[in-house]
């Protein structure tokens, strides 16, 4: 995933975490299934003790992991800004008992308590995906998923995605330098759609052309259409040791939640 990231921080774990941490030493592939069945059980609580409980283990992952935490910090901040209206909205939308009312406008606590579980479990899964799967290469990650089994084509277009989204972007940015080289200022005209219309048509364009390029120069390489596994992977005492201790916190927030008051 490092590749849709900025150039000066290409992924988590680029940011001055060192190289070998508990969570690097996993196999990529029990990183990948430990989070989805983490991100499964979060998914599946309902009371808010045992919610914050799963948030509370996502940080544990963080710390454990070494991720650098005001990056992290910052980008789940970035992904809680998608939701932020929506959280505000719920209290508004969500029959029930009445909190405060605004313009006529009813904002209950039912509202308020779906809003918070909303963002304590979207916090909790997004934490743990950055933590166990957001510090790994796309490469290492793609082979991963194609030794569980995954469709071949599917990991190929989620590798050619992840690499080719920041090559879309620096096309956009060269165009867009043009742009501003020519003294081009944006404002509410026709001649201001018509050259935005022209930058997104040149952009699919110049797309397809170096998709081309892209092409021959596989082919050029023997590229068939088969992912080459370049490491093997090797499921270890640790993967183990992680695995158990992953069911054992998963049962404890069941737990936690059918006896939650």
């Amino acid at each position: 995933m490092g590749h849709v990231l900025t150039q000066a921080q290409k992924t988590l774990a680029g940011t001055g975490t060192p190289a070998l941490t508990a969570v690097n030493r996993l196999d990529p592939r029990t990183r990948i299934l430990g989070v989805c069945v983490f991100g499964v059980v979060v998914v599946a609580l309902s009371s808010l003790g045992a919610l914050t409980a799963a948030l509370a283990v996502s940080v544990a992952f963080l710390l454990v992991s070494r991720l650098p935490i005001l990056p992290t910090v910052k980008r789940m901040a970035a992904m809680d800004g998608f939701i932020i209206f929506m959280l505000v909205l719920f209290p508004f939308t969500v029959p029930g008992d009445t909190m405060f009312t605004i313009w006529g406008f009813d904002a209950t606590w039912q509202g308020l308590g779906q809003a918070v579980e909303i963002a304590l479990t979207a916090n909790a899964v997004i934490l743990a995906l950055m933590t166990l799967v957001g510090s790994m290469e796309p490469v290492t990650m793609g082979h991963a998923l194609y030794r569980l089994r995954c469709p071949e084509k599917l990991v190929h277009l989620m590798m050619f995605t992840i690499r080719y989204i920041e090559v879309l972007r620096e096309e956009y940015l060269r165009l867009r330098a043009a742009m501003k080289v020519r003294a081009f200022r944006p404002s509410t005209s026709w001649h201001t759609y018509r050259t935005f219309g022209y930058l997104v048509g040149m952009i699919l364009v110049r797309a397809i052309e170096r998709s081309e390029r892209i092409l021959a120069a596989m082919k050029c390489r023997g590229f068939s259409g088969r992912i080459m596994l370049l490491q093997d992977f090797a499921y270890t005492r640790r993967d183990a040791v992680f695995g158990v201790v992953l069911i054992i916190v998963c049962a404890a927030l069941f737990r936690l939640d059918a006896t939650w008051p």
